[in-house]
């Protein structure tokens, strides 16, 4: 069939919109039409080429709603007419990792992650009219009007569940709340601190909040950020670019203590060591921001012996995707999830090299969806 498409061809180069040829879902795989994708700023970074790939050309977006047109040979957990959430997470089962509940870093997951291929037979089901063969982004590529992955990686979700939200499911809410329930464990009246305001810093934000902690620090370079991130639960903001968040945190929030628990959303080297050093004696830093595969932190190690401080990676939230984002979205019908507020925008797929420029130019505040 065909689908149009936005195909990423040289890294750092406006995508190109583009009619592809999409295969059939092969054995343990679904068609999905997609209802709406978020972008991500992992999605920009992709695009930039930091992530040292080798997979042009390629359709980006991982961030997924839509509804299933059609089902592989085995496929017995979805049907046509569902509505799915499509996860970058496809977990082969019978690893180590999988057996012990850790299907986010599942043993044979990472290495073909970045392949641009499908797991289930290592090949991609794009294709040009002239038949070259273009790749998929982490398993789900959704700036594309049709996809097929995984049926591992697609989550049944309720039809009464606004699709634009249900999108954000897949990345920055089940990203942001794992981070704080799965990874970290927060506890009620523990403090938090959150560097970066984007989606899954946001969802961050929202899970501290969900979790009691107190205070729950906000810090972000840009200050229009500060009216969503307090919507979201923040109980204080600090503008990065005016004052340094280091003094105020742990002297005049937290009486010199540092605070119990860091999340460092950004994957920036200044930030990571930035919120290296509010941390409290015994207190734990959650690398969750994804950074460029070049970049390099010096640290202060002294402080990991003899303060008790731990650095702890964070890859989607430890989310056990197909446990977690059935609940989650139930939280989102409850109310005790605000995604209403999360999405600023709604866009068509043409306008994707629009978005790029915005949020290179820092102009993106809460989530903002492409519409199909």
């Amino acid at each position: 069939m065909k689908t149009k498409a936005a195909v990423t061809r040289d890294w750092g180069e406006p995508m190109t919109i583009e009619e592809l040829e999409l295969e059939d879902p092969k054995a343990g795989e679904v068609l999905v039409k997609v209802a709406h994708t978020g972008f991500c700023h992992s999605d920009l970074s992709a695009w930039k080429g930091i992530y040292g790939l080798d997979v042009l050309p390629l359709v980006l977006g991982h961030e997924t709603a839509g509804v299933v047109q059609a089902v592989g040979e085995g496929v017995t957990n979805l049907k046509p007419g569902d509505h799915v959430v499509s996860c970058w997470q496809a977990p082969c089962g019978t690893c180590e990792n999988c057996v012990s509940g850790n299907t986010h870093i599942c043993d044979n997951l990472l290495p073909s992650l970045g392949s641009g291929k499908l797991p289930s037979d290592g090949t991609a089901r794009f294709r040009t009219k002239d038949g070259e063969v273009v790749n998929h982004a982490l398993y789900v590529s959704g700036f594309s009007e049709y996809i097929v992955s995984p049926a591992v990686a697609s989550v049944k979700v309720p039809d009464e569940l606004p699709m634009d939200q249900a999108c954000l499911l897949g990345c920055a809410v089940g990203t942001g709340w794992g981070a704080v329930h799965r990874s970290a464990g927060v506890q009620a009246g523990e403090s938090v601190a959150v560097w970066g305001m984007g989606g899954i810093g946001l969802n961050i934000i929202q899970g501290a909040r969900l979790a009691g902690a107190d205070p729950i620090i906000a810090v972000d370079l840009e200050g229009s950020k500060e009216e969503i991130a307090r919507k979201m639960g923040a109980t204080h903001f600090i503008n990065s670019s005016e004052q340094d968040p280091v003094p105020i945190i742990r002297e005049e929030l937290t009486g010199g203590l540092g605070v119990h628990w860091v999340f460092e959303a950004i994957g920036d080297p200044g930030a990571y060591l930035q919120s290296f050093f509010v941390l409290k004696n015994g207190g734990k830093m959650m690398a969750v921001g994804i950074p460029s595969c070049e970049d390099m932190v010096m640290l202060p190690f002294y402080a990991i012996p003899f303060q008790g401080n731990q650095i702890i990676g964070v890859l989607y939230g430890n989310l056990r995707h197909q446990i977690d984002i059935p609940r989650l979205a139930n939280m989102v019908l409850k109310g005790q999830i605000n995604l209403k507020d999360m999405i600023t925008k709604h866009l068509s797929l043409d306008q994707v090299n629009d978005v790029i420029n915005a949020m290179e130019n820092r102009e993106i505040v809460g989530r903002w969806v492409f519409d199909f």
